[in-house]
């Protein structure tokens, strides 16, 4: 259904939780919708506060013509998920929870928010200078197996994991949360936009043209102030 006909998503969410859950503390909508990057695909983020839920779950339907995802927890447990998405680097649940609208609030969603915000203003976990090595030696790995390559199939794969380590180590090593998916680019976007349209140009020319020559200047020039590519003297696990 085209999303201008559905009923707004303000209004959907907030019938939704009134009628599933009339009874919770807390009701935010999050996603794409509070953040004005809707499509005719968008689903609905709604995340709920229930002191009478014995454990989180997360479930989907549809539901007033919308795609619905509904995060549950209680108010302990939306902790733990803080906690986990600081490890992890990806912050899916304070971010929702920053952003969100508020449904209901019978005072615990502001503290909870505070929360959020803290979370995300600290940031993830520093890397220790041995997972920087490591990431080092993987990024080095995958980039000789990158160019060493003559099989297209096995080439298109090999960019694909080029694509996340880089991602990935550009943004852990200046302290940035990391994405997945669309979210790659979102958080690339965030930290720098000029690195953001050259790391796309370099895949860009390889999955266009087959022209690997970007993809491999683009991992030297990230690696370069770590001490450039790792391999010899790389060891894990010895004594």
């Amino acid at each position: 259904m085209d999303i201008q006909k559905k009923l707004k998503p303000i209004d959907a969410a907030a019938q939704f939780a009134a009628k599933y859950f009339p009874d919770c503390q807390g009701a935010l909508l999050a996603g794409s919708v509070v953040r004005g990057e809707a499509t005719d695909t968008s689903d609905l983020d709604i995340v709920i506060f229930d002191d009478k839920i014995s454990a989180s779950y997360r479930q989907s339907t549809i539901e007033l013509d919308w795609a619905i995802e509904v995060f549950v927890h209680n108010l302990i447990s939306y902790k733990e998920f803080f906690e986990a998405d600081v490890k992890r680097a990806r912050p899916s649940l304070p971010r929702m929870v920053s952003e969100g609208l508020i449904l209901k609030d019978c005072g615990v969603v502001e503290e909870i928010k505070n929360e959020a915000n803290a979370v995300l203003r600290q940031g993830p976990e520093k890397w220790p200078q041995e997972v920087i090595q490591l990431k080092r030696y993987f990024m080095t790995d995958a980039l000789y197996d990158f160019i060493g390559s003559t099989n297209r199939a096995e080439e298109l794969m090999i960019a694909n994991t080029l694509s996340d380590l880089i991602h990935e180590f550009v943004l852990r090593s200046n302290g940035c949360w990391v994405g997945s998916s669309k979210w790659v680019i979102r958080e690339l976007n965030k930290f720098d936009p000029a690195f953001t349209s050259q790391f796309i140009h370099a895949f860009e020319g390889f999955y266009r043209q087959g022209d690997k020559s970007a993809v491999i200047s683009l991992v030297d020039q990230v690696l370069e102030p770590f001490g450039g590519r790792l391999f010899e003297g790389f060891t894990l696990g010895a004594n």
